[in-house]
C-alpha cells in the first residue's frame, strides 16, 4: 500500500518558486550574455577595475570551470569567474563580476552579515547532512514506543535544520548588498552606460531571487519537520 505524506504539500509552492527563480536567472543570463557592453570590457577586466579602485590589488582573479560558478573565496582572497564571465565583454559578464567583487569589498570592510554567514557555513553544512537522518531515526524510535527518546532525537534534528534556515536568512542581506555595491561600482567607474544599467540590474535581480527561493524552500522544509514532530 502506498503511503502519502501530506506534509510534502508544504514544499510545492516553494519548489515552484525555486524553479521559476532558476529559470529567470538563466533566461536573464542568456539574454545579456549575448549583448556586448559598449566599453568592450570583459568580466575579468571589470572585476580588476573594481578591486583596484577599492584598494584590493592583493585579491587575485582566476578562471573556474562551469556556468554561473562565479564566487569569491574569502579564505584565499581569490575571485573566481566562469569562462564566459571571465573572457567575454557582455553586460551579463561585467554584472556578475561586479557582484562577486562586491563580496570581496564586503570581506575587506568586515561587513558583519558576511562574517556571520562565513561563520555559519560549516555548521549549516554539517547540520544539513544530519537533520533528516535524525528526524527519520527519531520517528522510527517514537513509533517503536519510546516516545521520549524519539521526540528528543527529532528535536535535535529540527534544531540542526533551523541553522540551515538561519544560513539562508543571513545570506539574503549579503547578496542584496553585494548587488547594490556592484551597481554603484559599475556606475562610478563607467563600466556600463546609462542605457545598459537596466540590463545589468535585471541580471542581478534575477540572481538575487534564487537566494529568496532558497530561503523559502528551507522555511517550508522546517515547517514540514515541525509538523512531522507534532504528528509523533
Amino acid at each position: 500500500m502506498w503511503y502519502f505524506d501530506s506534509t510534502i504539500v508544504l514544499l510545492i509552492p516553494a519548489m515552484i518558486f525555486a524553479m521559476f527563480a532558476q529559470g529567470s536567472v538563466r533566461s536573464a543570463y542568456r539574454k545579456f550574455a549575448d549583448i556586448r557592453n559598449r566599453r568592450n570590457i570583459t568580466g575579468a577586466q571589470a572585476a580588476r577595475m573594481i578591486l583596484d579602485n577599492n584598494g584590493l590589488q592583493d585579491v587575485s582573479i582566476e578562471m573556474v570551470n562551469g556556468t554561473l560558478s562565479d564566487h569569491y573565496d574569502p579564505r584565499t582572497r581569490v575571485l573566481r569567474l566562469s569562462p564566459r564571465v571571465y573572457n567575454e565583454p557582455s553586460i551579463a559578464s561585467v554584472s556578475i563580476a561586479a557582484h562577486e567583487s562586491g563580496h570581496a569589498i564586503q570581506h575587506a570592510e568586515f561587513y558583519v552579515p558576511l562574517k556571520l554567514r562565513n561563520t555559519i557555513v560549516p555548521v549549516a553544512n554539517f547540520a544539513s547532512m544530519l537533520s533528516w537522518p535524525l528526524m527519520i531515526i527519531g520517528i522510527l524510535i517514537a513509533n517503536g514506543g519510546n516516545y521520549v527518546k524519539g521526540n528528543f532525537i527529532m528535536d535535535i534534528g529540527i534544531l540542526f535544520f533551523a541553522s540551515v534556515v538561519l544560513f539562508h536568512a543571513v545570506t539574503l542581506p549579503v547578496e542584496f548588498n553585494a548587488s547594490s555595491r556592484a551597481v554603484r561600482q559599475m556606475e562610478s567607474l563607467g563600466i556600463v552606460y546609462d542605457e545598459e544599467k537596466s540590463g545589468a540590474k535585471k541580471v542581478l535581480s534575477a540572481a538575487a531571487m534564487t537566494y529568496v527561493a532558497a530561503l523559502a524552500t528551507s522555511v517550508a522544509n522546517l515547517l514540514r519537520l515541525l509538523m512531522l514532530r507534532e504528528r509523533n
